[in-house]
């Protein structure tokens, strides 16, 4: 005899309409956070038009929060990733009084677009509610 358990099928209450519902969460963080890192790299060329002080730290801030954006989006499975995106989305606030307003209003446009998707990470990570 085999001794090996089948696993049962959830039945139809415990499925979220979702084959996968972890693998559309990670795409959903990951989609969000490529949009920002080119967002984030178009602000370059008109940062130099405005004259920005500290340009060069500007320009590198920008790049390693970009970088930041590139690597939590390939991680997006991970839950350090959610936590690495929320402290990126901190850091465009903060820049925004240091280097010019227009980090602030990226940081905050995608702030806000990052607590949709934690919103919808955290609704389909539980199970679904039938009534």
């Amino acid at each position: 005899m085999d001794d090996h358990k089948v696993e049962a099928e959830p039945d139809d209450s415990q499925r979220s309409g979702l084959r996968d519902p972890l693998r559309a969460i990670a795409g959903l963080g990951a989609i969000v956070l490529i949009l920002e890192a080119l967002v984030l790299l178009l602000t370059i060329v008109p940062m130099r038009m405005m004259r920005v002080d500290n340009l060069s730290w500007a320009i590198t801030v920008i790049l390693v929060l970009t970088v930041a954006c590139v690597v939590c989006a390939a991680r997006a499975r991970k839950a350090w990733a959610w936590h690495g995106g929320t402290v990126i989305q901190a850091a465009l606030l903060v820049c925004g009084p240091v280097f010019h307003w227009s980090l602030a209003g990226v940081g905050l446009i995608f702030g806000i677009t990052w607590w949709f998707a934690l919103s919808v990470r955290t609704k389909l990570s539980r199970p679904p509610v039938r009534g």
